[in-house]
């Protein structure tokens, strides 16, 4: 029989510079297979071998390689066989990687920088120039080099760019941990003379970050690590790297900065400043700065790249030296502007996600700093660039990112050719994973707005939007389940989570971004808003067991189960030990469900719902806060804390429960899987008191819920807090005032992915229907018929007149992709095996849909469903992947169990208006 395929390593393909000793192998098995009954590895480390003989096992996801600890450097390669039902395989190709470097010891080159006597202004500081030059004496066999930073930093040897990593090392906690990039430079290395170089800028380090904007969150000074191992035939080694005879010097970035964008003079670019030779400028020796405490390790998650490129739809030119590109599709990433007219012209991109509404100029209201206290000197996602000549370089803005579809060119003698301008998205290189086509063209292309939308939001960390904070909000928590179905997350996921562990404070608080850049300055610093809120802190314990559940990594679960533990330990804490006011004065005497009610602190709430419950911010807002602060805010400053201080005077009992009941609950499961018994029954017990107590308040004596709003409702049904008995009162309750709100959503960011399937899964698929393919206002079609190209932070962020509200590109409203997935075409996880190895498909037709199909590409292989519904006849098609088995359940309640292979079901479609189809 055939071999496994597609070895995998940890999260991602074999790779180079790992740090991990002693790393776990996936793989998929052969086709047909049904189960695997055994594995053997066998494998080789630099003169090592070893071979693990049969391990009865039917593990084929993150199993230990069974090989010795790695040492650093050292080339690995193993290969797998199975035993299966169907016999013996063959050997599979090898997977081969090299360790990175893993002990401190390993590092002679120093951590360098350049010598500022005074640090610029934020927004103001250069992307520096850096220089080393090093001698190789003798053929060699291979070359790597091994670089991170405190900033970002572009990569070059000999002249030429290293690597295809952009904005590396990446956005990580830096105070933990800093991930080291390795690359293969065999081929640049040159026998005698040989530079490094290196561009490097203020990134999410110290530049301006999060939606506060203030500067040297880590730290107030850049560093570069660099490290370049070239191997001889004769085992020895050239070792070469940053250190003190390095140079430093300013090119052509003048500034650099993530929001204040990027300045250059293309003139001022030394030639051949990177490769060996006499070069230009004004250099300077560099710093040597002090090493960092982090560690320096590999990341699980791929590297941020450019993904695609984008040449305009269109270009408009409204006045002289002044042109408007569109792009057709809002992206993150950057623009490359060549053609840049005669040497000494002086031109400004300013990018937006949006047109004004007369659709004469960009509109980049969407860009604009949270609470408006902060503007770029060079205007709001702007960069700046003096042109070198006709002859000159193109622009290329490497080191800042922007969120936008639109860009307007100033300066530019034109005419601006399609040709010169070019949109280049840059984000998360996450394998693609979801695809899905209806009868319904419209719902093909929200899947693909989808698409974009989390593709946008995936930069080294899950962004909350591309424009105004690109910061890693935790409500990933609440978008994971929609982004794994596009892209494969696995390794994303597992980054981040180690950021937020990583930046939890010690009593078990996460905050609300991570990493976070100010640390210990979040209770302190301006505009700061309380950390370890409901709904957001609650993905240390969501986003791990939704990533288990979708890769199968228990030791994911291992890793962040002390983060999860102490979250949820803190909320029982503070439940414990606090009382809202307003309950405490209207019972003095505490019931005793009470100590398990999370009804004190600081939440958004149900944030941006459409119609919340109405009660004002404080009076004390000042009159002046619409207007922008660009020096100061003190006005701002006051604004905050009277919000923190209305916010926290507000009983969030309803919500902020439901969350601390969904946390302990999972966290009991998470116990279970984990083989923690005691904490399993613990957890559990905690779970049903909540639950007791919400139950307790929230539940009237005639069985409704005193919060009567749609969010309300959908908590209750999809974290189980109401009992059995209630679910169908509470889900036609559900429906009512979602007719009573004109057949409209009325949900915020928190439970806007759970209104489609909590409806369709409680007898209204109907209505989940007719939510879905609803026009007009507060509608998933709003964004088409609207032309957006993204999901938008708010249900109407483009209304009719081209007017628009807040970010463009949030994923909340992606979400959509859940119901696609999992009720139009029917795929969806079985709710106790994790990574699909057992999935159900059930179509749940409806809509006037006549036909759909997805294709999922699971851990296991890639599943296909696809159905039709013509003259009488139901028909569906599956294709299971090896391994793994599929329950299918059609419309007329028939159930068949499907193995490995493809398989055709027909039936008779359910009648209409049964809410089955």
């Amino acid at each position: 029989m055939s071999a496994p395929t597609d070895l995998r390593l940890e999260h991602r393909p074999a790779a180079l510079g790992l740090t991990e000793r002693s790393p776990r192998l996936s793989w998929r098995l052969p086709p047909g297979t049904r189960t695997q009954r055994a594995y053997r590895i066998r494998g080789r480390a630099g003169d090592r071998s070893w071979d693990t003989g049969w391990v009865a096992s039917d593990r084929s996801l993150f199993v230990p390689f069974g090989g010795p600890l790695l040492a650093s450097r050292e080339p690995v390669r193993c290969a797998v066989r199975v035993r299966t039902d169907a016999g013996t395989s063959a050997w599979s190709e090898p997977a081969a990687w090299e360790m990175g470097l893993l002990d401190p010891d390993d590092w002679a080159a120093a951590w360098i920088g350049p010598a500022e006597a005074e640090v610029p202004p934020a927004g103001l500081r250069p992307g520096y120039l850096l220089r080393g030059e090093f001698t190789v004496d003798r053929p060699i066999v291979r070359a790597r080099v091994y670089a991170t930073a405190c900033g970002l930093y572009e990569l070059f040897l000999n002249g030429e760019r290293v690597g295809d990593a952009e904005l590396a090392p990446g956005f990580t906690a830096y105070r933990d941990h800093l991930h080291v990039q390795a690359y293969d430079v065999t081929a640049a290395v040159r026998a005698g003379a040989n530079v490094l170089g290196a561009v490097l800028s203020d990134g999410w380090f110290r530049g301006r970050t999060s939606f506060h904007r203030l500067p040297d969150g880590f730290g107030d000074r850049t560093a570069l690590l660099v490290q370049l191992h070239a191997d001889h035939e004769d085992g020895t080694s050239t070792v070469a790297g940053t250190g003190p005879r390095w140079r430093a010097a300013v090119g052509a970035v003048k500034a650099a900065d993530f929001f204040d964008g990027v300045a250059a003079d293309l003139r001022d670019e030394p030639a051949g400043w990177s490769a060996p030779g006499p070069v230009e400028g004004g250099w300077a020796p560099v710093a040597v700065r002090e090493r960092p405490a982090a560690r320096l390790v590999s990341s699980p998650a791929p590297p941020v790249r450019r993904l695609q490129e984008l040449r305009p739809v269109a270009i408009t030119r409204p006045e002289p030296g002044r042109h408007i590109v569109d792009f057709g599709q809002n992206l993150g990433g950057w623009v490359r502007l060549a053609g840049l007219g005669p040497r000494g012209t002086v031109l400004s991109l300013t990018h937006a996600e949006a047109l004004t509404p007369d659709g004469t100029d960009v509109n980049t209201a969407s860009g604009q700093a949270t609470l408006h206290w902060y503007t770029p000197a060079r205007g709001i996602q702007t960069d700046q660039v003096v042109s070198a000549g006709p002859d000159g370089p193109a622009f290329e803005p490497r080191h800042t990112r922007h969120g936008f579809r639109y860009l307007r060119v100033d300066g530019h003698p034109g005419p601006l050719t399609a040709d010169a301008v070019t949109a280049v998205a840059v984000s998360s290189d996450l394998p693609r994973t979801g695809w899905f086509r209806c009868s319904d063209e419209r719902l093909d292309r929200l899947h693909e707005i989808a698409y974009w939308t989390y593709r946008n939001q995936a930069c080294d960390v899950p962004t909350a939007e591309i424009t105004r904070e690109l910061a890693g909000w935790t409500d990933f928590g609440w978008n994971i389940r929609g982004a794994r179905l596009l892209n494969d997350v696995s390794g994303l996921s597992a980054k981040w989570l180690a950021d937020l562990a990583a930046d939890q404070w010690p009593d078990g608080t996460v905050r609300n971004y991570a990493p976070d850049p100010l640390g210990p300055r979040s209770l302190t610093a301006r505009f700061a808003i309380p950390h370890g809120q409901a709904g957001f802190g609650d993905a240390a314990v969501v986003v791990p067991w939704e990533t288990w559940r979708a890769y199968g990594d228990d030791g994911l679960l291992e890793r962040q189960y002390p983060s999860m533990t102490a979250w949820v330990d803190r909320v029982a804490r503070i439940a414990r030990e606090r009382r809202h006011p307003d309950r405490r004065a209207a019972r003095p005497v505490p019931a005793p469900h009470e100590e398990f009610l999370w009804d004190t602190g600081y939440h958004f709430g149900e944030h941006l719902e459409p119609a919340p419950p109405q009660r004002p911010v404080s009076p004390r807002r000042p009159a002046s806060l619409g207007g922008r602060r660009t020096t100061w805010a003190t006005d701002l400053d006051s604004f905050t804390a009277a919000v923190v201080e209305e916010m926290e005077s507000r009983d969030h009992a309803a919500f902020a429960t439901a969350y601390f009941h969904r946390s302990a609950r999972l966290l009991s499961r998470i116990a279970g899987v984990l083989g923690k018994t005691g904490d399993a029954e613990r957890y559990g017990r905690l779970a049903d008191d909540v639950r007791a107590a919400w139950q307790a308040e929230f539940i009237t004596a005639d069985g409704g819920l005193a919060c009567d709003t749609q969010a309300t409702h959908l908590r209750a049904l999809a974290y189980g807090l109401v009992p059995e008995a209630l679910r169908a009162r509470t889900a036609d309750r559900l429906a009512e005032l979602i007719r009573a709100a004109g057949t409209r959503p009325g949900t915020g960011l928190p439970t806007t992915h759970l209104l489609l399937p909590v409806l369709a899964d409680n007898g209204h698929l109907d209505l989940a229907y007719e939510l879905l393919l609803r026009r007009g206002p507060r509608s998933w079609m709003s964004v088409i018929d609207n032309g957006g190209t993204t999901f938008w932070e708010t249900w109407d962020g483009i209304a009719p007149n081209g007017a628009t509200m807040l970010a463009l590109n949030m994923p909340t409203r992606a979400s959509v992709v859940e119901f696609l997935h999992g009720h139009v075409a029917g795929v969806r996880l079985d709710p106790e095996l994790p990574a699909y190895r057992r999935f159900r498909v059930e179509p749940r037709p409806g809509g006037g849909l006549t036909w759909a199909e997805v294709t999922y590409d699971c851990p296991y292989g890639r599943i296909e469903a696809g159905w039709r519904s013509e003259r009488g006849r139901f028909s569906l098609e599956v294709t299971v992947p090896p391994g793994t088995t599929a329950e299918v359940v059609l419309p007329d309640g028939s159930r068949a169990e499907a193995g490995p292979g493809a398989h055709a079901f027909s039936a008779r479609p359910a009648p209409a208006g049964s809410g089955v189809a």
